[in-house]
């Protein structure tokens, strides 16, 4: 559907239930290191406690302070979408709050990660409900558009599209696309195991150590 104003597209499928939940256990600075450290959404706060956020991205491309289009994504999404909205960074109005996030959450959906602000903050984090944003504002939203509903939006210098997964942790977010899933899974792993090696040389107290050398001998440092 589109009009002048608004653009909707249908809600992207759900990525496959088993390498949503591989990523359950992974933490966001494993993938970023294997995203050539380039990218992942920074700036962004996380407001609820603990809760991982793992899903699909349903995205919004909103007029900062106005959430009508979020009003229709989540009345789209399956369980599992998160809701991603480029609010363009803006914080004079909230874009969600406790009533938008409690039909959310009936709904099914994984969490919210918002360049823009959130109210009502306690409720999140009382309720442990995943919610990334840049601010908060006690200000309400308007809700005229104009607006875009699953099309490409940038968050935080990351730009993510549709039925991208997204995960995120007490590090931040990270987002890519279904396609690099299975070999993020397989560099992780190994990225995983390289630390545990390092760790264990750590644990010998010993000044000079392998991990350390691999980077200051090339600049003549070790």
């Amino acid at each position: 559907m589109a009009t002048p104003n608004l653009t909707v597209n249908h809600v992207p499928s759900l990525a496959p239930t088993e390498l949503v939940e591989a990523f359950r256990d992974v933490v966001t600075p494993h993938i970023s290191d294997n995203l050539q450290r380039l990218s992942g959404v920074t700036g962004l706060k996380r407001f609820n406690r603990s809760k991982k956020l793992v899903g699909t991205a349903v995205t919004v491309k909103a007029r900062p302070g106005d959430n009508l289009l979020i009003y229709k994504a989540l009345m789209e999404l399956q369980p599992g979408h998160v809701l991603v909205v480029d609010g363009g960074g803006d914080c004079t109005n909230a874009l969600v709050g406790e009533l938008i996030m409690q039909y959310a959450a009936a709904r099914g959906c994984a969490g919210f990660v918002l360049d823009g602000a959130i109210r009502d903050t306690a409720a999140f984090y009382e309720a442990d409900f995943p919610c990334y944003a840049r601010g908060v504002s006690h200000r309400g939203p308007y809700k005229m558009g104009p607006g875009a509903m699953n099309v490409p939006v940038s968050v935080g210098g990351q730009l993510i599209s549709p039925g991208d997964i997204v995960v995120g942790d007490e590090d931040g977010v990270v987002a890519f696309p279904l396609s690099q899933a299975a070999a993020l899974l397989d560099a992780v792993a190994v990225t995983a195991k390289n630390e545990q090696k390092i760790m264990a040389e750590i644990a010998t107290g010993t000044r000079e150590q392998e991990w350390l050398r691999q980077v200051l001998e090339p600049h003549g440092l070790y």
